[in-house]
């Protein structure tokens, strides 16, 4: 298995502009607000691709932004320290945990060593220390679990099944455990395909992948608050704003929209995707919001606008994207379509935006 950057001779297809929304009211543009955006198009895409015939299908930021985990491919986790290299010989792999593909990792937003890794293919969860080579739990399910997603004090874990249900695990001590070990709670499951705390851990928003509404839920009760409408034929995507001041929502009818957190209102539709969203990521600030669709692009929009402002190429559909939690720096992986003729498909992990 080998690794390549992309020196930039890839052929990639031509990437249509996305189509300009009317100007934002006055008030709303950066120059009113003091914002000096960064010049996105004076950056470019660093592609690192891994021969494979399997996708990389996840990547995550650890959450003080000095390692990138990257799972897919094989069995292996592979964190990366992108300020000194992202070069294989440079990453760490986390081995022994899987006995098949790994399909997603989640960073703990409270150490930047921990972080967990699922499998659906094995329906194993295991629990990771970035200070020591071997895993630190692993837990054996009756379910395939294709995401996960820690609570803010890291003391929670959500788990959707592919079945679609949404199961969560908790971290704690039973009988006479001199150590706290992870377990599935006693609560029962819940309808969701991916999900999201609030920044307080006290609420959840619920998505479903052929669901026209999300859910607003209370946690731990689980007692629905709201259901606003979101999207024509399911939601795929969500993602919470840093500053608190908006959920965004993407849908398989190529629309993100940007709900009020008060009211569960929606205050703007951004619509210059062509494809189904795949994935969603705030900036550190809340300014920008990237997007990653069935296209080979990631597009950046100004939150406050919903105006497009750069049009990544990528060298495929990403299947994730996630901003860094301090730079405007974007990390986001898939896999490049084999052409016949043409070379075989590789796995891809891509950077973009400033990383020094």
């Amino acid at each position: 298995m080998s690794i390549q950057q992309n020196g930039g001779k890839d052929e990639i297809e031509e990437i249509p502009p996305p189509e300009r929304p009317p100007s934002p009211p006055p008030h709303t543009t950066f120059a009113a607000r003091g914002v000096h955006p960064p010049t996105f198009s004076a950056f470019k895409p660093r592609d690192y691709r891994i021969t494979s015939t399997q996708a990389m299908n996840h990547v995550a930021w650890n959450c003080d932004g000095k390692k990138l985990a990257a799972v897919g491919i094989d069995k292996i986790t592979r964190v990366w320290t992108p300020q000194k290299s992202m070069e294989p010989r440079s990453a760490s792999m986390f081995t022994g945990g899987h006995i098949d593909e790994v399909d997603y990792v989640s960073c703990n937003p409270t150490h930047p060593d921990l972080f967990c890794t699922s499998s659906q293919r094995d329906r194993r969860i295991v629990f990771w220390d970035a200070r020591q080579s071997k895993h630190v739990q692993q837990i054996s399910l009756k379910f395939a679990p294709m995401y996960t997603n820690y609570s803010p004090d890291g003391r929670w874990l959500l788990c959707a099944s592919s079945q679609h249900q949404m199961y969560t695990l908790t971290l704690g001590k039973t009988g006479e455990e001199t150590k706290e070990q992870w377990r599935l709670s006693d609560k029962d499951p819940v309808t969701g395909t991916t999900a999201i705390f609030n920044h307080s851990g006290t609420g959840l928003v619920l998505t479903h992948i052929s669901e026209n509404v999300f859910r607003v839920l209370d946690f731990p009760s689980f007692e629905v608050r709201d259901h606003p409408a979101a999207h024509v034929g399911g939601c795929l995507a969500v993602a919470l704003d840093p500053r608190g001041r908006y959920l965004a929502t993407g849908g398989q009818d190529s629309i993100v929209n940007l709900f009020d957190l008060e009211d569960w209102i929606c205050v703007r539709t951004i619509t210059s995707c062509d494809y189904s969203i795949s994935a969603l990521s705030f900036s550190f600030d809340g300014e920008y919001i990237a997007i990653a669709s069935g296209g080979n692009y990631i597009d950046i929009c100004a939150t406050e606008t919903g105006t497009p402002l750069h049009r990544v190429p990528s060298l495929v559909a990403a299947s994730t994207v996630c901003w860094h939690p301090s730079k405007h720096l974007l990390a986001y992986c898939g896999q490049t379509k084999a052409r016949e003729g043409g070379p075989p498909s590789v796995a891809v992990v891509s950077l973009f935006g400033l990383v020094e």
